[in-house]
């Protein structure tokens, strides 16, 4: 029986008391594992959406995820009516400026300039008890409103730009948000085995660390709102130049480890109408990098945006070994509406 205090911490010792390593019990408990590959901040720019464009017609992505603030939001929209690409809101209260007017002056969620008050920002300022929650509520109502404009439906699936939905105060707001409009699956950043990820740097640990924790203070919040998610998530140890083949395997195998020996325990993070065959989702930034001349949220891209990390990410998830990979484990790509 499998002794492990939580999902969060992996399930290192189930494996050692098999003597199979995680990839090998993937392969003899496997029934069948629906992999959700979601590319993030689709409309950005215009170079960020080709690049994920080309990713979902490649097979690469299954999903994408909408910023309404984004400087190409409203031809990204039309892109995925064009090629029938799946999408949901990528909710953002950290970077550019709001989709509610009201909010452009006198917000608690703005600077003077205008502008969101950034990843860091956005978190001092709830620690200090600065932001007023009306407003996060109005700015999130307006962004699903502006999501449904522009793409002719409702978001399949919400997250947040930085993780902002799991955030002290603000996943309240957010759960209701979903619940009003009927928006069934988010997000859940709680990835197996990132205390095992020695390439990760210390700096971006330690902000991952943080965003598990909110994650995990907002599994009930979400659950008694009726919100749904895929059982297990990947995608902070797998960012930028961490995205390797070896290391997405690695996290996949922990994932599908913790599916089959962890699934009783009391402190999961299933989902609550978890079924068979299990869910997985992969976090993915991929893109041609943007330049500074165009793109953002309403104040230019970002240097994560403009960085060759984007291009790396999407030469890895469209690598035939890696598809090669998925086949021969059992992993079935697919949208959140196929969940």
């Amino acid at each position: 029986m499998c002794r492990c205090r939580t999902l969060v911490r992996g399930c290192g010792p189930c494996a050692r008391e098999s003597g199979q390593s995680p990839g090998q019990q993937m392969m003899t408990l496997n029934p069948g594992i629906k992999l959700v590959v979601t590319g993030d901040d689709f409309g950005y720019c215009p170079r960020r959406d080709r690049g994920i464009v080309e990713c979902f017609n490649a097979g690469a992505i299954t999903n994408v995820s909408l910023l309404v603030n984004g400087s190409n939001a409203a031809c990204a929209a039309d892109l995925a009516r064009r090629y029938n690409i799946p999408i949901g809101l990528h909710a953002n209260l950290s970077e550019g400026i709001p989709v509610c007017r009201e909010l452009h002056q006198n917000s608690t969620l703005v600077n003077a300039q205008g502008v969101f008050l950034g990843k860091m920002g956005i978190r001092k300022a709830l620690t200090q008890g600065l932001l007023r929650m009306s407003e996060v509520r109005q700015e999130l109502s307006a962004q699903v409103k502006l999501f449904c404009e522009l793409t002719g439906q409702k978001p399949q699936h919400t997250d947040g730009h930085q993780h902002i939905h799991v955030l002290p105060k603000i996943r309240e707001e957010f759960a209701e948000v979903l619940k009003e409009h009927g928006i069934p699956y988010t997000r859940v950043p709680v990835e197996v085995g990132l205390h095992r990820c020695s390439w990760v740097k210390e700096q971006l640990l330690e902000f991952y660390r943080g965003v598990e924790e909110d994650a995990l203070n907002s599994v009930e919040i979400f659950r008694s709102h009726g919100i749904r998610w895929p059982d297990v998530y990947i995608g902070l140890s797998t960012m930028g130049e961490n995205m390797t083949i070896k290391n997405i395997q690695r996290a996949l195998d922990y994932s599908f480890q913790s599916l089959h020996n962890c699934r009783t325990q009391q402190n999961s993070v299933h989902s609550p109408s978890s079924r068979s065959p299990k869910s997985i989702e992969l976090m993915t930034h991929p893109g041609y990098p943007s330049v500074s001349s165009e793109g953002g949220c309403g104040e230019g891209p970002d240097d994560f945006s403009q960085s060759w990390e984007r291009l790396h990410e999407m030469k890895v998830l469209k690598d035939p070994l890696l598809h090669s990979y998925y086949s021969e484990r059992g992993i079935h790509l697919c949208a959140f509406r196929d969940l």
